[in-house]
């Protein structure tokens, strides 16, 4: 297994939440982690290993909304949780389409195992790229939706994210 560090400025998450007036949309780069990885050859696809980790600070959750962020970081309480984590546990699948990642995600304090459908590919030989998402509801993490006046979110937010991870020598 080879160590690569996942590149922030390469590395991108959304989010889409519904609302009462318009979807939520958040978009940030700046991930941060470390993959292991068989890399594979031209002909076979890259294998993932553990320890695997992704790391993204809260306060970079924004939505170009002013009065939404303001609600977001209140309700993430990012000065007591600074960091949203997930952590590889287990993979299912091992072939050159899509495999199930097994992992815990921490986020406002809670962890709650999660399963979620990824495909990994080699960019070049020293660069992957992990693609993958899925729905989560907020109040599984101890999040109330944010609402304020006419405006209420739905708990359920999909999430996507992109990791390059690059090869440590």
């Amino acid at each position: 297994m080879a160590r690569f560090r996942i590149s922030p400025e390469r590395s991108e998450l959304w989010a889409e939440a519904r609302s009462t007036l318009h979807p939520v949309r958040i978009h940030t780069a700046g991930l941060e982690g470390i993959v292991e990885a068989e890399p594979g050859e031209e002909t076979t696809p890259p294998r993932l290993g553990m320890p695997t980790h992704v790391e993204v600070e809260t306060q970079r959750l924004r939505s170009g909304n002013g009065l939404v962020d303001g609600e977001l970081q209140r309700r993430l309480d990012t000065r007591k949780f600074p960091r949203i984590r997930g952590e590889l546990r287990s993979i299912t699948g091992d072939g050159p389409g899509a495999i199930t990642l097994t992992g815990e995600l921490t986020l406002h304090g809670v962890t709650r195992t999660l399963d979620v459908e990824v495909t990994i590919r080699r960019l070049d030989p020293r660069t992957l790229q992990i693609e993958g998402g899925r729905a989560i509801d907020m109040r599984d993490f101890g999040l109330p939706p944010p609402s304020f006046l006419m405006f209420r979110m739905q708990p359920e937010v999909q999430v996507r994210a992109r990791l390059v991870a690059e090869r440590e020598d």
